[in-house]
């Protein structure tokens, strides 16, 4: 069962969070002494210290779902079950998966997954160097593809940039479809990219009437690769947005941008 990003931030009382590791997904497979640590690509995996581990669990046979990390040593960090003593579990919901877990009596380098309690635990997770976390529903099955019921929520770089540009609204949506900002670097403004995501209606309407003001026939754009050719309008550089993103892309790109605010 694979996550799927979201840029949403939220708690509720449907939802458990964990922290979201930095190592590889790992599946181990137990029946009696035989032992199978696999990829989420199926690739086979040999990890004595985890299998001698495995192989020790007053089970029959069991199926595990974790991440495997190496700080010095390798630790496997279960975070669900899907396979218990000669029954499949992945149709019950997590809480009780979860509880399944909890009552098997995992060694070292065995580790379980703790569920944070934290109000707002993305921000926990930013502040001590955290990739980010995981959302799961409580009553979310088990799925083996990109479930929409375990959300990422990934650690995001906030920064200043300026409106050179945006586009026309597409379908229902009101103001404008996407602002176009960039950066300045030395006597240049660059292009970094589409920022579509983090406005309500009454912002889109704001900022379309402040923008249509500023209107100019060209692109500001001194350095610019990957602008719209269609639907496109150019302002001046004059106001500026703080906005969070992912990370960069080799090509100098905003990935997964959100708006936060407008200066």
């Amino acid at each position: 069962m694979a996550a799927t990003l979201t840029q949403e931030r939220f708690t509720g009382p449907d939802w458990i969070f964990e922290r979201k590791l930095d190592g590889i997904r790992l599946l181990a497979f137990k029946r009696d002494a035989e032992i199978g640590l696999f990829s989420r690509n199926r690739l086979p995996q040999h990890i004595p210290a985890v299998e001698d581990a495995v192989r020790r669990l007053p089970v029959r046979d069991a199926i595990l779902d974790g991440e495997i990390t190496w700080e010095g040593r390798p630790a496997y960090h279960v975070f669900d079950v899907v396979w218990l003593d000669g029954r499949s579990v992945a149709s019950r919901p997590l809480d009780e998966r979860r509880a399944l877990l909890a009552a098997l009596p995992l060694e070292p380098p065995l580790a379980r997954v703790r569920a944070l309690d934290d109000p707002k635990p993305w921000e926990r997770a930013c502040a001590e160097g955290w990739e980010g976390v995981i959302a799961k529903r409580r009553d979310s099955p088990y799925e083996h593809r990109r479930s929409p019921h375990w959300l990422k929520m990934k650690c995001e770089i906030v920064q200043e940039f300026l409106i050179g540009g945006f586009t026309d609204p597409q379908g229902s949506r009101v103001g404008l479809g996407a602002l176009l900002v960039g950066f300045r670097e030395g006597a240049d403004l660059v292009f970094a990219g589409k920022v579509g995501t983090g406005f309500d209606t009454k912002l889109l309407l704001d900022l379309r009437a402040r923008l249509d003001r500023r209107e100019i026939p060209a692109s500001p754009f001194t350095r610019a690769t990957g602008l719209p050719r269609l639907r496109a309008h150019w302002v001046r550089p004059e106001i500026a947005v703080r906005v969070a993103f992912i990370e960069w892309t080799v090509h100098r790109k905003l990935r997964h941008p959100r708006l936060l605010g407008v200066e």
